[in-house]
């Protein structure tokens, strides 16, 4: 990650493809996380294919965590967890400031 480097912020990179978060993962970056539980999800064509409605998410941990079990695709990304913390990395100045902190 880029401007964890050029911080030198020691850190490390997890591909979320190739090794997905578990549930207790997922249940620990939800329990830190400064943004709306539900803009970890992405609303994107994979999650209008599967005709998943918005309105479920909102303010539903335990539904944002239920559907990136089933579909790590629709993780927002990057998520950034630091000292029990987490954000979601967009847009990119919320990096700095996260890190900076």
């Amino acid at each position: 990650m880029a401007v964890a480097e050029e911080l030198g912020v020691e850190h490390e990179v997890i591909v979320y493809i190739k090794t997905p978060p578990s549930k207790e993962d997922l249940e620990a970056i939800v329990a830190g996380l400064e943004d709306p539980v539900e803009d970890l999800v992405r609303k994107d064509s994979l999650f209008k294919k599967k005709e998943l409605n918005a309105d479920d998410y909102v303010g539903n941990p335990e539904a944002v965590v239920d559907i990136l079990v089933k579909h790590k695709q629709l993780l927002q990304r990057p998520v950034l967890v630091k000292d029990g913390k987490a954000i979601i990395g967009r847009p990119k100045a919320r990096i700095v400031d996260f890190l900076s902190a």
